[in-house]
């Protein structure tokens, strides 16, 4: 938990996030961010919080710690159970909590887990107040706190609030709404989703055919959901279906298959759903919020349009930042993160399927065709796993190699090197118009990093 620059952290892009019964993630400081969490919102009045999870193995474990800590500091926890990360989202805002906390770590295999934090808005914490539970935590400032008899914290059980996230869901699309006569398939990703979508889908009329919904704490995300959906793709064929969505653990992306099997990420989103909310004046500004990962091919789509596109650092929480600075009431991510801002401050899967298939149903034109209406620019992306993560600027030969792709692609291209700030991982993604030549330069940069962490990590 040291970083390169010799300060302290926890938190990552999204939470703090790592491998199950590992640092970060064993129980001992999930314990002790649980005290050190209750004492920071203890000082401005929460008394009592949200605290949900998704269903992967550790989470037992791994709540069952946060919430000690919680109550240990004489702060009250009202569990809701194996629900979306956007439903803790909502509910802590509809329920007058001051933190809302999800233990999840949305895309990333069963073994690993995290800890999210949400305000009483309903939106994640920011810099600063990440900060503040850092320095309680490195600084023990919580040790204190340790009252007795009756301050100390309760916990109560409420596993059916998950109902009053549906109805909210519910209330986002006309009161004409009406899925009779599609065929849906949906990959719940073995998570928390699959007791949801399903439910509210046939609730709309949709035939609705669901594959990997059945978690044993194991199989979350495994092989399935938003990151593969090639299972989807064949279940949407057999099936002669109108469309696939696919999430991950937690619910709060959505990708979708066409009729035709073919992937539909985070920006074919955006390219569909501008300009339906344009249409209906619901697209404030005329501008959207995307991540500097975002296709250039938006911006070629959707200017023509009248809709400019503005980009934020990644993780839907920059992407919401951005959203609130400018005024936008759209926003999202490539992997799948969309925000609707009518309806929710984060991403939410349940919400941007609902949101799809409204403007689909409204266009009367199948989702091949809506999809072929995003011009895509030629990308590349390699994940070079590392086990440390010294500052890029300090390798000479990565930067040196980046440069030489910079000045490659001219203002032709771009190149984005950064470190995954919830997995092990740097990521090079690269776009131009030769995609043998990305290919090549990603290839390159990808080598370079792998060399040099390498070489640093036998020093």
């Amino acid at each position: 938990m040291e970083q390169p620059n010799g300060s302290q952290r926890l938190f990552g892009t999204d939470g703090v996030r790592g491998v199950a019964n590992r640092e970060p993630m064993t129980p001992e400081v999930i314990y002790n961010l649980g005290r050190a969490a209750g004492y920071v919102f203890g000082k401005i009045g929460a008394d009592t919080v949200l605290v949900g999870r998704d269903g992967r193995l550790s989470g037992d474990m791994l709540e069952c710690a946060l919430v000690a800590g919680l109550c240990s500091v004489g702060t009250s926890v009202c569990r809701v159970g194996i629900v979306p990360t956007p439903a803790i989202a909502h509910l802590t805002g509809v329920l007058s909590a001051q933190l809302g906390v999800m233990v999840s770590a949305s895309h990333n295999a069963f073994e690993h887990n995290g800890v999210k934090f949400f305000k009483a808005d309903g939106t994640k914490i920011d810099d600063d107040l990440e900060c503040e539970i850092e320095s309680a935590y490195f600084g023990r400032e919580h040790v204190s706190a340790n009252p007795t008899g009756g301050a100390i914290g309760r916990v109560v059980e409420r596993l059916n609030l998950v109902d009053r996230y549906l109805h909210h869901v519910e209330q986002t699309v006309p009161r004409d709404f009406d899925l009779s006569g599609l065929t849906i398939v949906v990959d719940c990703g073995n998570g928390a989703g699959s007791q949801t979508t399903p439910k509210l889908l046939e609730r709309f009329g949709a035939e609705v055919v669901t594959i990997h919904d059945t978690p044993n704490g194991l199989n979350i995300n495994e092989a399935c959901g938003s990151q593969h959906t090639a299972p989807l793709a064949k279940a949407v064929a057999a099936h002669l279906a109108d469309v696939g969505v696919a999430y991950d653990g937690d619910a709060d992306r959505a990708v979708f298959v066409d009729e035709r099997g073919n992937r539909m990420d985070g920006d074919h989103v955006l390219a569909v759903c501008g300009p339906h909310l344009k249409e209906r004046g619901r697209l404030h500004g005329d501008v959207l919020v995307t991540t500097v990962l975002g296709n250039l091919g938006l911006d070629l789509t959707l200017n023509p349009l009248g809709i400019q596109v503005a980009r934020s650092r990644v993780g839907d929480r920059f992407v919401w930042e951005e959203m609130k600075s400018i005024g936008a009431s759209l926003g999202g991510e490539q992997a799948g993160h969309i925000i609707f801002a009518e309806f929710a401050s984060t991403g939410d899967g349940l919400i941007t399927a609902l949101q799809m298939l409204d403007a689909m149903e409204s266009s009367g034109k199948p989702l091949s065709e809506l999809r072929r209406r995003l011009i895509i620019v030629p990308q590349t992306t390699r994940d070079i796993q590392v086990s440390a993560k010294p500052p890029l600027e300090d390798l000479p030969t990565v930067q040196q190699v980046v440069r030489h792709a910079d000045e490659t692609l001219g203002d032709r291209g771009r190149v984005i090197v950064r470190y995954s700030g919830t997995e092990p991982l740097a990521r090079v993604m690269i776009e131009g118009e030769d995609e043998d030549q990305i290919n090549t330069l990603a290839d390159a940069i990808a080598e370079a990093i792998q060399q040099e962490i390498g070489d640093r990590r036998r020093d």
